[in-house]
């Protein structure tokens, strides 16, 4: 009996000493978890300082911004007015069209195709679509994927401010696809969104189902791009942006009508900020096309010669980017009428920034690159430090 109380009176010790120890520590956790958590509190603001003086700065009348850090989503914000006459701020939620920002999301679901066996790269296209004509020379997905099929893009301005309104891909091909070829395919890179065009015609052969419905299966749902879309004119879309431009002497006016119905592969998805710096976490993640997958994506393509292109399958990985801190950059802009757009790629910190925007100008897709290495500036201040 004496053992049994000897006993029971040394494990009470113990646990008295044991809850003792766990809460002299409590206080010292709570503490280290308060100063991380004012760190990123105070990066944040930082980034809003930024983001609120850059639209200041360049008369841009909204901004919405995503910023994946360590493969998640960690800032997602919007600055200034998405709608200047009614005066409604821009937020995460904002719809914008994302202009070419549509290839990497394109590029990534015809990817997927080829992870399951449904696309073979280097089949010729017209076993996928063959609404598009036979040329002199066999063209493949691949060439369609890293712009070296000799698509010819716009021709003149009435093509880049469409106003006709088109149904389905199939029917907007008639627009180029009995035109020749600009060079023989995989010789060189040369930008094309027709190319693009005739890839979402690829990708719905391969799928079996039309572009817009795959998308959203195997993009948009998985990704948690809730209110991703294609652009149509006619439909009402909740917090849609509205676009503007700038005249020659700084006056903000409505951008120029145009229907995007003709290139919705390459130019015609819209979405938020919300939806975009999903899809960056979800590349990262995995939940889209595997890291292999992704790594080929973000490899610089080879002409049949052999030498590098500045693309990759969907992404740019040369021209505007390169390397920033000694870090491989990929990624893409976007620019047309009353919007400019960037999506940002620091890979091996599985970083990224997406800026969406409702101003046109060809600059503004550029001059986004720099705000995104400033954003992972603030994120990253020992990525920055001199001799780095």
């Amino acid at each position: 009996m004496l053992e049994h109380s000897e006993s029971l009176a040394s494990n009470l010790f113990v646990r008295v000493l044991f809850l003792s120890v766990i809460l002299a520590s409590v206080p010292s956790v709570l503490f280290c978890n308060q100063a991380a958590a004012q760190v990123i509190s105070d990066k944040k603001q930082a980034i809003d300082q930024l983001l609120a003086s850059y639209i200041q700065d360049h008369h841009i009348p909204a901004l919405s911004v995503a910023v994946v850090s360590d493969g998640k989503l960690l800032v997602s914000n919007g600055y200034g007015l998405a709608d200047v006459e009614n005066n409604v701020p821009a937020t995460a939620e904002t719809v914008y069209r994302i202009a070419s920002l549509s290839k990497p999301v394109t590029a990534t679901a015809a990817m997927e195709l080829v992870q399951t066996g449904k696309l073979d790269l280097d089949a010729p296209i017209q076993k996928y679509c063959p609404a598009f004509p036979q040329k002199h020379r066999t063209i493949t997905t691949r060439e369609l994927l890293s712009h070296q099929s000799g698509i010819r893009d716009y021709k003149n301005d009435e093509e880049t401010v469409n106003t006709r309104h088109y149904a389905s891909i199939n029917n907007a091909l008639p627009q180029f696809a009995n035109d020749p070829l600009q060079f023989e395919p995989a010789t060189k890179m040369r930008y094309s969104s027709y190319g693009y065009v005739v890839l979402g015609c690829v990708v719905e052969g391969a799928a079996g189902e039309e572009y817009d419905d795959y998308m959203r299966q195997a993009i948009f749902t998985p990704a948690g791009m809730k209110t991703a879309r294609l652009d149509d004119v006619f439909a009402i879309i909740p917090h849609r942006a509205r676009g503007y431009r700038l005249t020659t002497n700084g006056q903000l006016q409505n951008a120029q009508f145009v229907d995007i119905s003709n290139k919705p592969p390459g130019s015609g998805i819209n979405a938020s900020a919300d939806d975009m710096g999903n899809f960056v976490a979800a590349l990262y993640s995995g939940k889209l096309v595997s890291r292999t997958t992704l790594n080929r994506m973000l490899t610089p393509a080879k002409t049949k010669t052999g030498k590098n292109t500045i693309y990759g399958l969907g992404f740019f990985v040369g021209g505007p980017i390169g390397n920033y801190r000694g870090l491989k950059e990929a990624g893409h802009g976007g620019d047309q009428q009353g919007f400019s757009s960037v999506l940002y790629l620091l890979p091996e910190k599985q970083f990224g920034v997406v800026v969406l925007s409702n101003m046109e100008g060809q600059d503004n897709s550029t001059n986004f690159i720099g705000l995104a290495r400033k954003i992972y500036d603030i994120l990253m201040p020992e990525s920055a430090a001199p001799g780095r």
